[in-house]
């Protein structure tokens, strides 16, 4: 049978709803490894926030990171960093903008190290950081490096029209997301960064074309992902916008709809159980 590379968004589509990999789908997809097809990881979140993920399904591929901003591979550095941080002074033209509209805090990553504007113990649970802020402050005067990415979290009220300003201002220098109800953040990377560029460096490591990938995800930062890929799922779960880009729908993150497709898709049977 044809080798597939099977690429796996994580929140909502790989994770259930508690952050964790299902059995089934966990077991599907080590039978997958074993018939001989490959899996990798293209997600938002940085490398520290999905190493766990990683290392649980005992990958050996390279990860997309930062929605295609980093791309490494943990365990063969010969493959290099492939790092498209923002500029500098786009992001603190990106900062002035969203002070100016009083956001309730701006979060500046740069890799794995993190740059708060307010220390908020509430906003670091909520994004599960998994690591102490590098430093906080006015990000305009601690932060010093092209930063991976930017989090801004907009009052409700103001979001629409603040992501209308960054587009209008700065739409040649990047890449906007918006993460939805209920925080309604708005992440901000460099353009011509997605996670079908950051795939195409997985690809050619991996020695298949993307024809060859099979790419699961449900939200608008896998759009590019889901359409460029040989085949583009979609979650049951996913946003509209999702499944209008992919081939074909699946269950949800909650029904196991990875392994029920791959399943059928790959003709997986699971191996006997011996008493």
């Amino acid at each position: 049978m044809r080798k597939h590379l099977i690429v796996l968004d994580l929140d909502g589509t790989l994770l259930k709803d508690d952050k964790t990999i299902s059995t089934r789908t966990f077991k599907t997809l080590q039978n997958a490894k074993r018939e001989g097809h490959m899996i990798a990881i293209a997600t938002g979140r940085p490398y520290r926030a999905s190493k766990m993920y990683y290392q649980q399904l005992g990958l050996d591929t390279p990860i997309v990171n930062f929605n295609g901003a980093y791309v490494h591979h943990p365990g063969d550095h010969s493959f290099g960093i492939h790092h498209s941080p923002l500029e500098l002074d786009t992001a603190r033209t990106i900062i002035d903008t969203c002070q100016a509209f009083q956001v309730n805090n701006i979060m500046a990553e740069v890799v794995d190290d993190v740059f708060l504007h307010d220390y908020d113990e509430t906003f670091i649970d909520m994004l599960a950081l998994s690591t102490e802020p590098a430093a906080h402050g006015n990000l305009k005067h601690v932060l010093h490096t092209n930063p991976t990415s930017l989090l801004v979290y907009p009052k409700k009220e103001s979001a629409e029209e603040l992501r209308e300003l960054i587009s209008g201002k700065h739409a040649k220098g990047i890449e906007q997301r918006s993460w939805g109800a209920p925080y309604h953040l708005i992440e901000i990377i460099r353009t011509g960064n997605n996670k079908a560029v950051g795939l195409q460096k997985v690809a050619d490591y991996c020695n298949v074309s993307m024809n060859d990938i099979i790419a699961f995800g449900d939200e608008d930062n896998d759009l590019e992902m889901l359409s460029e890929a040989g085949t583009g799922v979609a979650m049951g779960n996913a946003s509209k916008e999702a499944k209008d880009a992919a081939d074909e729908v699946t269950a949800a993150n909650e029904e196991d709809g990875i392994a029920l497709y791959l399943e059928e898709r790959l003709k997986l049977h699971f191996p006997a159980m011996h008493p």
